[in-house]
């Protein structure tokens, strides 16, 4: 199968003609067949599963525009902990503190954690994505020029799923990768962590938040979640500093403390065992010293900007403030309330960027990139607060 898949690459390149990647596409699914069946998922069920599959080709494409690793990480933060989402999660909070306090006590993570996963992964239920995952996968499996193998592994971990019988075939919906639910686990993530939290013998991510709930603080405590201690904190650290920094750069707190960085406020730092110092906007933006728990997010995306949206909107929940130091830009980013602002400003005048949702898709690039040419901005299509102003 990966002989298979390599060669259909080689010939495809970047990308194919539709009726190419059709023909193709027959050839890579008999491969990952025998891929399937050899992982116990039966013929029946692969066959069931895929006839009639015609590939997508917008997965491929969305593979190479992924957000958390492409968007200033002011951009990516201003839409996932703003203050409608921290709004959002107490209310969730107090809707399910009785689901979240029994998943507190089973597996000693904290719930504005959970709650925060939550919202910066499905906005709380709402975006969990419409992609079928068998779809997705299979075009991911012969069509990716990287990756093949991940989503040759998660599309067999999907059929098992649908073989077993934990989920009907049509709630297996998520996005381009594969993550589906509440809480967007992938299929092999699945398989391997997911619990039930309401009791009805089922794992059920898609139509049970307990069950969806349960299963993040499952996945949370298996990747050395440590009850009781927090992320880490904000921290200034001294003009000139030339000192190691990353998440992975660890040193002893009293290491950090001896190189002059301090809580933001002036305060010592505090902590147990070892840190990293994490700048992700560079030496002129907000620094954050983080420990084991971060990790633990960071683990569920693999994205320092994932991990600091999930840590800081868990900080908000518990009434703590947001970052304090400035972004090290001149256009400051948009909430969700204004890029809806922004979108309905834009439709005013005539472009089309579809139903004003606060979601910036290619419509309200474009359209931003016409209105800052028509008033002699640069045409960049960032949903900044220069655009925004102009247009007030």
């Amino acid at each position: 199968m990966r002989r298979a898949s390599l060669t259909i690459c080689a010939v495809m390149g970047a990308a194919l003609a539709p009726h190419a990647a059709h023909a193709d596409f027959g050839d890579c699914l008999s491969g990952l067949r025998s891929a399937a069946t050899a992982k116990g998922v039966s013929g029946a069920t692969f066959d069931g599963a895929t006839r009639g599959l015609e590939p997508d080709m917008k997965v491929i494409e969305l593979m190479n525009n992924q957000p958390e690793f492409k968007t200033p990480i002011w951009d990516y933060l201003a839409t996932l902990v703003d203050d409608e989402k921290v709004a959002e999660g107490q209310a969730m909070l107090r809707r399910h503190a009785a689901t979240l306090a029994a998943a507190e006590s089973r597996f000693g993570v904290d719930r504005h954690t959970i709650v925060a996963v939550w919202g910066v992964e499905s906005d709380f239920g709402k975006s969990g994505g419409k992609m079928p995952l068998v779809q997705a996968l299979a075009t991911g499996a012969c069509f990716a020029t990287r990756r093949q193998g991940f989503f040759r592994d998660e599309l067999v971990s999907t059929l098992r799923i649908i073989e077993r019988g934990d989920l009907d075939a049509d709630d297996l919906k998520g996005s381009w990768a594969g993550a589906f639910g509440h809480t967007q686990f992938i299929p092999s993530t699945y398989l391997r962590l997911a619990v039930d939290g309401d009791g009805d013998g089922r794992r059920d991510l898609v139509n049970s938040v307990p069950d969806a709930l349960h299963s993040t603080a499952n996945f949370m405590a298996k990747a050395g979640w440590r009850t009781g201690e927090g992320w880490g904190y904000e921290v200034t650290v001294p003009d000139g500093y030339k000192g190691p920094s990353g998440r992975t750069g660890r040193q002893a707190v009293s290491s950090w403390e001896a190189r002059g960085i301090r809580k933001v406020g002036g305060g010592a730092l505090t902590g147990s065992g070892t840190a990293g110092l994490l700048m992700p906007a560079g030496r002129d933006g907000p620094a954050f010293l983080v420990f084991k728990n971060y990790d633990c997010a960071y683990s569920y995306n693999g994205s320092d900007s994932y991990a600091l949206a999930i840590s800081l909107l868990s900080d908000r929940l518990k009434g703590k403030p947001g970052v304090q130091a400035e972004w090290p830009t001149d256009d400051p980013p948009l909430s969700r309330a204004q890029r809806r602002e922004l979108q309905t400003k834009l439709a005013a005048r005539g472009y089309d960027v579809g139903e004003p949702d606060g979601r910036v898709g290619q419509k309200t690039r474009d359209a931003i990139k016409a209105i800052e040419q028509s008033i002699g901005m640069p045409p960049t299509g960032r949903p900044g607060s220069k655009v925004l102003q102009a247009l007030r």
